[in-house]
């Protein structure tokens, strides 16, 4: 281990130090201020005579007569099954006043990419409680699904539902027997009113228990940012693959990582790419959600919910823009549907999963999932049509079929996605739910249904008294 006093500049979150010796990237420095503080941080850029350093806890404190070391290892997470229960902040220092962390072993944050040969095909349903979710847009086991949010609505509460709810439904013939449930929360940049909430909800409803908390706050240093997700997921990969646990990690908020990045890519004076955000933006974002998945042989999996918040509702914009490339679908939150007091608002229209299809049906949930998905997607999109047509021509000059589908719109949001934060539904309630509602709808118009389904479910008796009440 070699020490330096050779620091030539200060940049942001940013020193560069002066070497004649190899320097590897993304070792581990640690940095002595004249005050006799010690500060860790990591090299973010190596070149032949020089390296530049990204401090963690920041740079307040440093100058030219600072020592600098450089630790010859990358950072590493001391994971344990031991770590469920804890509260950590974004460096993985333990917060919650317990005792140190003793490690089974310490493991490279970067993280082993997962074989492409290795992996298995996700499909195993994960049940999240949340109808709009379970029912309409299936979270599946090894899944990267993101919510799209924006500023100022209630993706926290919708967070902190499925950090509560999410299971694993008991599969048939003993499959998966004996694989438990465990949630990683990643916050980034979270303020310390949000990441009180956090906690206390965690420690009321009793998930800490099966959790592992990351806090990154606010007035912590941008440079932590980039450490917090790896760090979760390092732990994810750990209790999913070493420890058979079902892993969901939920990592909020994207926007404050990727701001982070620019931060940085700024300091460095780095060519920026779309609207000042790095151009490898992409790669680096993908090299944390390609995290998520089942390898063969393993019973655990990692299974990925990032949160992110669209700066100005904008769909276009970098972060969910190349998040949706990389990703399988999506969760999208609607702001309009946030005042009209439906929790969650998720508008179900835009979202997506791509792997619901493999997740549901028989065997997985009930076989008439699909169906009831596909026909209540068709007849919510015709009744927000015709709420259109009714803003030009009036109800009074709509069909008695035309209606129907404008009151099933109504209904579909007030009982179906309208639920509250606190209320967790079986798959079975929700489909009960869903059947319940297009019930209201003339049988000849469930053309996405299979005709046995319908005799099986469908409720004669609430459409003859609807008949009877037009």
């Amino acid at each position: 281990m070699k020490e330096y006093q050779t620091i030539t500049e200060i940049s942001g979150p940013l020193v560069f130090a002066e070497v004649d010796e190899p320097v590897g990237y993304d070792e581990i420095v640690e940095i002595e201020t004249p005050q006799g503080d010690t500060l860790r941080g990591q090299v973010l850029e190596s070149s032949e005579g020089i390296v530049s350093i990204q401090v963690f806890e920041g740079t307040g404190g440093i100058d030219r007569n600072a020592s600098v070391r450089f630790l010859g290892e990358t950072m590493k997470m001391p994971v344990t099954e031991d770590l469920l229960g804890r509260v950590l902040d974004g460096s993985g220092n333990p917060i919650d006043g317990g005792p140190e962390i003793v490690p089974d072993e310490r493991r490279d944050i970067v993280g082993e990419a997962i074989n492409p040969y290795s992996r298995e095909y996700p499909e195993e349903f994960i049940q999240t409680g949340v109808s709009a979710i379970d029912g309409m847009n299936t979270l599946v086991r090894g899944q990267k699904l993101p919510i799209f949010s924006g500023s100022g609505l209630p993706h926290n509460e919708l967070a902190l539902q499925i950090a509560r709810q999410a299971t694993v439904p008991e599969e048939e013939e003993g499959e998966g027997e004996g694989s438990e449930f465990a949630v990683i929360f990643g916050a980034m940049g979270i303020t310390a009113e949000e990441a009180n909430e956090f906690m206390d909800d965690f420690e009321r409803t009793g998930a800490l228990e099966r959790s592992v908390v990351f806090m990154n706050l606010a007035d912590d240093p941008a440079v932590e940012r980039q450490v917090t997700p790896r760090l979760a997921l390092t732990t994810a990969e750990y209790l999913a693959f070493e420890q058979d646990y079902h892993v969901l990690v939920i990592l909020t908020d994207m926007t404050n990582y990727c701001e982070a990045l620019r931060e940085i890519g700024a300091a460095r004076e780095e060519v920026p790419g779309r609207r000042g955000y790095p151009g490898y933006m992409y790669t680096d974002l993908a090299q944390l959600y390609e995290r998520a998945g089942r390898i063969e042989g393993k019973e655990g999996s990692v299974t990925q919910i990032p949160i992110l918040t669209m700066p100005g509702d904008d769909d276009t914009h970098p972060i969910p823009d190349l998040t949706g490339y990389i990703t399988e679908g999506q969760i999208m939150m609607d702001r309009d549907l946030n005042s009209q007091g439906i929790e969650p608002p998720v508008n179900v229209l835009p979202s997506l999963s791509r792997l619901m299809d493999d997740g549901i049906g028989e065997g997985l949930t009930r076989e008439d999932h699909g169906d009831v998905s596909d026909q209540m997607y068709a007849a919510y999109a015709e009744g927000e049509d015709l709420r259109d047509l009714v803003n030009i021509v009036g109800r009074e000059a709509l069909s008695e079929r035309d209606n129907k589908f404008l009151d099933f719109a109504d209904r579909f949001e007030e009982e179906f996605v309208q639920q509250g934060y606190d209320t967790n539904r079986s798959i079975d309630e929700t489909l009960e739910i869903g059947w319940d509602l297009l019930s209201n709808l003339p049988k000849t118009e469930l053309n996405r249904i299979d005709e046995e389904l319908i005799e099986e479910h469908y409720r004669e008796d609430e459409t003859a008294e609807a008949v009877q009440a037009d």
